[in-house]
């Protein structure tokens, strides 16, 4: 494929994920959603898996920011070490790429935990157990959130397209 034709995915994918994270929320499986709809590669039970990946792990905004950790997982898919080959070497190549995708999430989001990129957002990180910390996150993110998770897809897109 070539580049035009992965950077025109990419940003069709960046405004599916985006509107999928503005209307259903848990961001990792708007991240995989989105590239199954666009490549292929993901199954349903991997979306349903990431689902507790969401607000850092819990909702407890500790661990990667979701939309990450579901472009890791994307990522993984395809060139992740199979089970039957975990005695074959670390494959290296699917972490020289996650390595990369964190990286630039990093240098373009200003952290890679959900509580940071609260803190680069709005200003200051919530309690998502509590429901009004948790609609006061909501207000106060605007389609930040979705956004993130619109650019880790079409980051994602481009890679696994090349």
């Amino acid at each position: 494929m070539s580049t035009e034709e992965s950077k025109r995915l990419g940003e069709a994918a960046y405004a599916k994920a985006l509107q999928y994270e503005l209307d259903y929320g848990c961001c990792p499986q708007c991240v995989l959603a989105t590239v199954q709809e666009t490549l292929g590669g993901i199954d349903d039970a991997t979306i349903k898996a990431v689902h507790g990946l969401s607000g850092g792990g819990g909702l407890m905004a500790e661990g990667a920011c979701g939309a990450l950790t579901g472009g890791l997982v994307a990522l993984s898919a395809k060139y992740g070490r199979d089970r039957d080959k975990l005695d074959k070497g670390r494959y290296i190549n699917n972490f020289k790429k996650c390595k990369e995708l964190v990286e630039r999430f990093r240098a373009e989001f200003g952290g890679v935990t959900c509580a940071e990129l609260q803190q680069q957002f709005t200003g200051r990180t919530y309690d998502m157990w509590k429901a009004e910390e948790y609609q006061a996150f909501s207000e106060a993110r605007g389609n930040k959130c979705a956004h993130a998770t619109g650019t880790v897809t079409r980051w994602v897109v481009e890679m696994l397209a090349k």
